[in-house]
């Protein structure tokens, strides 16, 4: 009888990962991975913010260059400008009106005719205090109170306030009101009070100022002007006081803007 022997197997048993071990490789992913988020969370809302800022910024920077535009037309004889101040609580709403002709500004290259046109404030949400400015366009001959060819135009939006001055150079100071029956002044300063962002000063020259009066504008903030206007902050020389003539800017232009600084 033949005898079976049987050899003594050794098995390898294959160790796997014990339930501590791969409760702490989960939790160790989870903490990467909120770390991840948080940093590309906080990237879009900076980008975000970014982006909105930026958005306003040009907004803003439209709107005076426009306004500038419009307003540097005008002839300086009586009847071009005029302005009315209004104020409900402590913000200022103030009204500035011109006369506007047929042409590529205000989108009346086809329009006959003269338009009265008004930049205003007009209410968006009455609970926040929100407002827009915007332009009323209105044809000249059109009677009071009659809405007929009455246009709106909205241009600014987020606003709580606007104000608006005008240099009187026969008394050297800036003046709330200006009249139609008034020669257009040669500078008008805009305040725009911004929701949720500090406010922003503008000076608009609408002609050269006489370097007798460049102090009165010089005293306000640094502003920039890029053409060179005399009497603008930021223009070139405005001459030899001493020889009483005004000097002329390097670009020759009155139509000078200077953005200035916020508030």
């Amino acid at each position: 009888m033949n005898s079976i022997s049987f050899g003594r197997v050794k098995k390898t048993a294959s160790r796997g990962f014990t339930l501590l071990e791969i409760t702490l490789a989960v939790a160790i992913l989870g903490m990467m991975a909120v770390t991840i988020y948080r940093f590309v969370a906080s990237n879009i809302i900076v980008l975000k913010v970014s982006t909105e800022e930026n958005v306003a910024e040009a907004r803003y920077t439209g709107f005076i260059h426009l306004i500038s535009a419009q307003l540097q037309q005008l002839p300086g004889e009586p009847g071009s400008v005029a302005g009315e101040p209004f104020k409900f609580g402590d913000q200022s709403r103030d009204e500035l009106a011109w006369i506007c002709g047929n042409g590529p500004g205000l989108a009346t290259r086809y329009a006959p005719g003269e338009f009265i046109v008004r930049m205003r404030l007009k209410p968006v949400n009455d609970q926040s205090g929100e407002m827009e400015i915007g332009l009323l366009r209105k044809p000249r001959d059109s009677a009071d109170g009659e809405t007929e060819g009455e246009s709106w135009v909205p241009l600014l939006d987020k606003v709580r306030g606007m104000e608006v001055r005008y240099f009187d150079p026969r008394v050297n100071v800036w003046k709330e009101k200006w009249e139609w029956n008034d020669p257009a002044p040669p500078a008008i300063r805009l305040t725009i009070d911004r929701v949720g962002r500090s406010s922003r000063e503008a000076v608009i020259a609408l002609r050269r100022i006489p370097w007798q009066i460049q102090p009165q504008i010089q005293q306000l903030q640094p502003l920039v002007n890029p053409a060179g206007v005399p009497g603008v902050p930021g223009a070139a020389p405005a001459g030899n006081p001493a020889t009483g003539k005004p000097g002329v800017g390097a670009a020759g232009n009155p139509g000078a803007i200077s953005a200035g600084k916020p508030k």
